[in-house]
């Protein structure tokens, strides 16, 4: 076991000061490349520990690099990608929104745009996809109910941070599961118990706002339930335990048929959707292989043990090592603003804390991504705040009094801790 030391982690002090205090003189966070804040990052490390050569240190590098967790979870980065990159292009979120309006009584609109979010991103994966598609039609409602823009983009934010953390082919859930070698659909399970409460409770919020408002969007909502029925396979597959390269491959295959069956695009316009989906994975899949470089020479000069010292000594239950991956994920996200880097960051230290305490792997990956993600949809200066805002044309700020199930995810993940729920079966 490596001796603990603290100045191993000086790399990690160069991506803070690189990437958090610049972004904080320049008033912008995305103003300094996440992948250039890691790279240099990742040069210093190497740098560090004069014992080794530079060819020592650049091979251990490329062993975290090329560990096989970091190459299957950028391969399925690559799969998932292709699958969003052809289910946007053949217009299978714009079919699933309308599906949704178009049902939808005027009384429950803000309630049925928080589900339609939680439906969508569930689908597909991605908080941003779902922030874009629905808050053009959540500004819309609010104009024809009368009610505050934010509370509507609220509703939006808070359905597409539902499905960031639940669903299958999410990168932070692949990334969880990944880093701690649980499967998908355990970790699924045991998410769904602890957050299905705050969802609960976020719904009711929304349906008692707008109650007793009978008023109907228009009826010029067209959907394609071949289009919608995309979503659905991968969703069903994923569930029934179906290796998640399997369901992507398959639902990648059957959302370019049902494209070129509608005429959504021909074989090359298939080809085209689908590098403009890999291509888009690109900084994730560049950013993980450097973090797992970065780590790995970390871990070798002691970081990581010096970090479960510091931990471990705060903390000596099963119940406090909980509380500390939740806490550490938190505070990682909090300063890179992105939840997959920062669970790509935690997952290796988490993972030695849920062994030295036995915390079971799908429950460490569970509280990763819960909380990473609460993290993520409250922060202001955090790509889903700031695009929303954007797009809506209001401040981050004025939406973040309407996060009801963010606040509430983080709430809820922090009593199942402290109740010891849910809880899981043991193989003998």
């Amino acid at each position: 076991m490596k001796k603990a030391n603290p100045l191993a982690l000086i790399p990690l002090a160069v991506f803070l000061v690189l990437y958090l205090v610049t972004s904080i003189i320049v008033g912008d966070f995305y103003k300094m490349p996440v992948s250039v804040a890691f790279l240099i990052s990742s040069i210093v490390a190497i740098l560090m520990n004069r014992n080794k050569s530079i060819h020592e240190k650049v091979e251990i590098f490329c062993s975290g690099a090329g560990n096989i967790n970091i190459i299957l979870m950028c391969i399925i980065f690559i799969l998932a990608g292709a699958f969003a990159g052809v289910a946007k292009e053949m217009g299978a979120v714009e079919s699933t929104v309308n599906l949704g309006l178009s049902i939808l009584p005027g009384n429950i609109l803000i309630a049925g745009v928080f589900i339609i979010g939680c439906f969508i991103s569930l689908s597909i994966g991605t908080s941003l996809g779902t922030i874009i598609a629905l808050v053009p039609i959540a500004i819309g409602i609010a104009d024809k109910i009368g009610i505050p823009i934010g509370l509507a983009v609220g509703a939006v934010v808070s359905g597409a941070m539902f499905g960031d953390n639940l669903s299958m082919i999410s990168d932070t859930t692949i990334a969880a599961t990944k880093t701690q070698g649980c499967q998908m659909k355990d970790k699924f399970k045991m998410n769904f118990k602890i957050v299905i409460p705050a969802a609960v409770i976020t719904f009711v919020i929304f349906i008692t706002m707008n109650m007793g408002n009978s008023i109907h969007l228009e009826d010029n909502y067209s959907y394609s339930i071949i289009k919608v029925l995309t979503y659905l396979f991968v969703i069903i597959s994923a569930l029934l335990g179906i290796n998640v390269m399997i369901v992507l491959v398959s639902g990648t295959l059957f959302a370019g048929i049902v494209g070129i069956l509608t005429n959504s695009f021909d074989i090359w316009g298939l080809f085209e959707a689908i590098e403009s989906g890999i291509m888009s994975m690109t900084e994730i899949i560049i950013i993980s292989l450097l973090v797992g470089g970065m780590v790995e020479i970390i871990k070798y000069n002691g970081g990581i043990n010096y970090i479960l010292n510091f931990i471990t000594k705060r903390i000596h239950t099963k119940k406090g090592a909980e509380l500390g991956i939740g806490l550490l994920v938190s505070l990682v996200n909090i300063c890179t603003a992105n939840n997959t880097i920062a669970i790509v960051m935690s997952g290796p230290i988490a993972k030695d804390i849920g062994d030295k305490y036995e915390v079971e792997p799908s429950k460490v990956a569970s509280i990763l991504d819960t909380f990473s993600c609460f993290c993520q949809g409250i922060i202001p200066y955090g790509a889903q705040l700031l695009f929303a805002g954007s797009i809506a044309g209001i401040s981050s700020f004025s939406i973040m009094k309407y996060l009801y199930y963010p606040y509430l995810m983080g709430f809820t993940a922090i009593i199942a801790i402290l109740l010891g729920i849910p809880k899981v079966k043991k193989i003998t």
